[in-house]
């Protein structure tokens, strides 16, 4: 039996293999001959004392005992094109992943997503970013593989009491990402090698027998007796199933709208709201790192702040490493921001969105929008961006010091935001209440990290993204909305999730709910 070993080592031994090898050597008291492999199970970095190390996890395999390298396989995918159907809207984690779990329990997918494949959508991010003209149906939220496809695939999460959070990332393995993804504490795949999984789960899904069709925007649902019949497409088009998996991603402003016309019970929910602050990736390495340098054997650091501002919270999100901000509007008319890094995390830059949590009673200016309030609420501030920007993609900018001190900066340096940046005093993009709060929070952001609160830093406005101003209910027991039998409100959307993990989780749930009443 090989033994376990939890260890902390200099980051040059975790990140050699025959150092590391020896290091184990050492702690066993044999010599190196008698180990035959160190295999490393979890691996975090401890960059809290100004020596940094890193938190191993290994199993010890000696030379007498047997060692076999674990691969990951696929399921065992049945054909299912003569199954039942089960409509799946939305071909984002949560989508993608109950079209997989279907297929492994016999039932066949049929997968609308509005956007266009993942390679497709290529050009209106272009477009969006060189042009500032902006796809309703093709962006960076909407589109095969959803928002996290071309927003970085960072895969940590916190919801593992949710489900089977290894199973997914056994699964994207399969799928062709590395096996890091199992190891590291924060795992992330990166923008650029993201699309390749995504378009093999597709392949995968019409291979076994189910559907995909891209373009094809759901605009109404048919309903009978308060039961599911199937949907209507922008096309005229009718698809009949008496079971639909509702994954749309938490920026489908439409099908809020539509739900609420149709008086199918939805509600406003609390989210977050703010800007995303880039500084050089240099200035973070030292703060998180303590030293002048980083050395070849750390990765580009990140940070996560949390503080407690006017009895909200203020926290960092999103945090992207060596990554660039990205243009995220999906309509014309307004300006969104989010960040991403590719897989080697490699830009000059870093970037995180820095949001202060929302109450209900923070739409009360929007309440006659009903349900709706939390996303007008949202909408009015893209929309306030748009208009300070020069109503074209450039972004609201303003120095971090600047900002907390009500003055607007002078100049603005080029920034990783492509579309450009207009210098504005930010409490002109969003209520006084949040200009106060950020202000005050940035203050204690400066005090946790020193060095953090400087002119370097340049906030662009706004960070409004989060997660779903809406919430479909559902039943707790059958996954089902409350009030339509056979209609399976899923993920970040729906308001039950929060990331790529988790929302590919609450696929699997729905699917498997499905599967269980058919």
């Amino acid at each position: 039996m090989p033994r376990e070993l939890q260890t902390q080592v200099a980051p040059e031994i975790a990140t050699n293999e025959s150092l590391l090898m020896q290091h184990v050597a050492k702690l066993f008291h044999v010599s190196v001959a008698e180990i035959q492999k160190v295999v490393v199970l979890k691996r975090s970095i401890d960059a809290r004392q100004k020596a940094v190390k890193f938190n191993i996890k290994a199993s010890v395999f000696f030379k007498d005992e047997v060692y076999q390298k674990s691969e990951i396989s696929l399921p065992e995918y049945k054909n299912v094109t003569n199954s039942q159907e089960v409509i799946v809207v939305g071909a984002g984690p949560a989508g993608l992943f109950a079209a997989l779990q279907l297929i492994e329990l016999g039932l066949k997918p049929i997968v609308i997503e509005r956007g266009k494949d993942v390679r497709g959508r290529r050009r209106d991010l272009k477009a969006i970013n060189v042009d500032h003209l902006v796809n309703e149906d093709s962006n960076y939220c909407f589109g095969e593989g959803g928002a996290g496809t071309y927003s970085d695939g960072k895969l940590y999460t916190r919801s593992k009491k949710r489900g089977d959070v290894d199973r997914i990332l056994k699964l994207l393995v399969g799928f062709g990402a590395s096996s890091d993804i199992l190891v590291e504490a924060h795992p992330h795949i990166g923008t650029n090698k993201l699309p390749q999984i995504i378009q093999d789960i597709r392949e995968k899904i019409i291979e076994c027998g189910g559907q995909v069709v891209f373009e094809t925007r759901v605009t109404d649902f048919v309903i009978k007796n308060n039961e599911i019949k199937g949907i209507i497409t922008q096309k005229g088009e009718s698809i009949s199933a008496n079971k639909v998996i509702l994954a749309t991603g938490h920026s489908a402003r439409d099908i809020f709208e539509l739900l609420d016309r149709k008086n199918i019970f939805i509600e406003a929910k609390p989210f977050a709201l703010g800007v995303r602050a880039e500084h050089p990736q240099e200035l973070i390495d030292k703060i998180q790192y303590s030293c002048d340098f980083r050395g070849e054997n750390l990765p580009p650091a990140p940070y996560s702040i949390v503080k407690q501002v006017n009895g909200r919270g203020m926290y960092s999100f999103c945090m992207c490493p060596g990554g660039v901000i990205a243009p995220c509007a999906t309509s014309p008319g307004e300006v969104v921001t989010n960040g991403w890094s590719p897989s080697k995390r490699d830009q000059s830059t870093a970037n995180s969105g820095i949001v202060v949590e929302l109450k209900l009673e923070d739409f009360k200016p929007f309440a006659k929008f009903g349900a709706l309030a939390g996303m007008e609420f949202q909408k009015s501030i893209e929309q306030k961006a748009w208009n300070l920007g020069g109503q074209t993609q450039k972004v609201p900018a303003q120095r971090m010091v600047d900002f907390t001190q009500n003055k607007i900066s002078n100049d603005i340096p080029k920034t990783s935001y492509v579309p450009g940046t207009t210098s504005v005093e930010m409490g002109q993009v969003f209520p006084g209440f949040l200009t106060q709060i950020m202000r005050e929070g940035f203050l204690e952001f400066g005090k946790a990290m020193r060095g953090y609160m400087t002119n370097e830093a340049i906030l662009h406005a706004p960070e409004s993204r989060t997660s779903s101003p809406v919430r479909i209910p559902r039943n707790e027991d059958t996954l089902e909305h409350v009030q339509i039998k056979g209609l399976y409100p899923c993920g970040e959307g729906a308001g039950y999730a929060g990331g790529i993990i988790s929302a590919a989780i609450d696929g699997e749930k729905c699917a498997l709910m499905i599967a269980s009443v058919l």
